[in-house]
């Protein structure tokens, strides 16, 4: 029988003391055992790097850097990973403990599939469990649709194929495009590769004052951008032209990026033309964008 192939698990930390050591002990916890787990702390001022060094596992890798910032750290935690399969922790979040193992053996089986995440709980502060939860499609083709235009994936959940990094590129450090930097690295992916949620909660995701919020400066315009250049690729099309880019401004509705003058029958025309799913019902967001866009004009 062959050996499982082995996951990197890489754990960026910075200033993330409050929850290292639960993160940490639930990638320990794994069921799926051939893993090394990569944690480099990005020149914390707390005690993450005396947290992370505490624990005395040979399958523990830790390095420290001054600061880099989250894209710039992931992709030194890939260069220096030696798994097939690259998985992804955060400092605040919690993986059960056949996270691991349902993924690898998803990838196994699946050999186009370049990436693969997993639903997520929703937990508040110290493990305080909501009836909310993170439930995106798992099929290929509703994620290649769905990707056009927002991020389906929870970023902490997934599980990379390696050799589709060295493929497409790793995380983008273009400061136009990150944060998201996953969502951006997605995109490159799809263009190649299969892509997959397992549909188990199998991951936790918790929401912290120090989370970065979606209503951060520039977060949203950066999400407008990465979804114009899907919407433009999979049109054809150059993703600045207004057509294009104004679906994604209008379907965020970021009214300040609007391109020229809206033309709606334009824009449905283009939405028509994306190519999707059999039988998917789009008529959504025809409605979200006819609304923003009424929003837009009343301004």
């Amino acid at each position: 029988m062959n050996a499982k192939p082995l996951v990197s698990v890489i754990l960026p930390v910075y200033n993330g003391e409050k929850y290292l050591d639960e993160a940490i002990k639930s990638i320990l916890s794994q069921s799926y055992k051939r893993f090394e787990l990569i944690i480099i702390d990005d020149g914390s001022k707390d005690k993450s790097l005396s947290i992370a060094k505490g624990f005395k596992d040979s399958r523990i890798k830790v390095y420290t850097q001054t600061n880099k910032g989250l894209a710039k750290t992931l992709n030194r935690g890939i260069s220096l990973s030696k798994g097939t399969y690259i998985a992804r922790q955060d400092q605040d979040d919690f993986s059960y403990p056949e996270r691991l193992e349902k993924q690898a053996n998803y990838l196994n089986k699946n050999p186009k599939c370049g990436l693969v995440g997993t639903w997520a709980e929703i937990w508040e502060g110290d493990n305080k469990k909501t009836h909310r939860s993170l439930k995106h499609c798992p099929e290929n083709g509703l994620l290649q649709y769905f990707l056009l235009f927002d991020n389906p994936f929870v970023h902490s959940s997934v599980m990379i194929r390696k050799t589709a990094l060295e493929d497409v590129g790793f995380y983008s450090t273009d400061k136009n495009l990150q944060p998201p930097e996953d969502y951006e690295l997605w995109s490159r992916i799809a263009r190649k590769y299969d892509l997959a949620n397992i549909p188990e909660l199998l991951h936790a995701y918790r929401e912290v004052p120090s989370s970065m919020s979606r209503s951060k400066l520039g977060f949203k315009d950066k999400v407008v951008k990465i979804s114009a250049r899907n919407l433009g690729w999979a049109l054809g099309k150059d993703y600045l032209n207004e057509g294009v880019f104004n679906i994604s401004a209008l379907f965020h509705a970021d009214f300040t990026a609007i391109k020229g003058k809206v033309n709606l029958l334009t824009l449905f025309r283009e939405l028509n033309a994306l190519p999707r799913p059999p039988g998917l019902n789009i008529y959504g967001k025809y409605i979200k964008i006819l609304i923003n866009y009424v929003i837009y004009c009343l301004r």
